[in-house]
């Protein structure tokens, strides 16, 4: 007996475990490429934290905060386990976020380090302490 499209029952119900197996091949494939995605949106995530976080410590230290209180706004603004650099003189403040990213689940991988430097004009009669 021929079925719709000139195929017989019997070739169509051979070929119904194909697509499981395609299915079966394809899955992993989909989730990795997801996986991997996803990674890549987070550490994008974590470059713009570092920038704002930068760019909050920059300004608060050129309007002469102390500077545990810049490294507090800078600790609130960046990602978790950020480390922050404040250095402070007469005519400039600079302020450097980094962050090391380990890969979820594949902890033999090598860190993405992201690293971003904000620069503010110190405002004038602010001691470089």
């Amino acid at each position: 007996m021929v079925g719709r499209g000139g195929c017989s029952r019997y070739a169509a119900g051979r070929e119904r475990g194909f697509v499981t197996a395609e299915i079966a091949v394809a899955l992993p494939a989909l989730v990795l490429v997801i996986a991997v995605a996803l990674w890549g949106v987070s550490v994008a995530a974590a470059q713009v934290a570092c920038v704002d976080a930068a760019r909050a410590g920059a300004r608060a230290a050129a309007r002469g905060e102390p500077l545990p209180a810049v490294r507090s706004v800078v600790a609130r603004a960046a990602p978790a386990g950020a480390r922050v650099t404040v250095r402070r003189d007469g005519e400039l403040t600079k302020v450097s976020v980094r962050v090391e990213l380990h890969p979820p689940g594949l902890g033999e991988m090598a860190p993405i380090v992201v690293r971003e430097h904000a620069v503010a004009a110190t405002e004038p009669g602010v001691d470089a302490r």
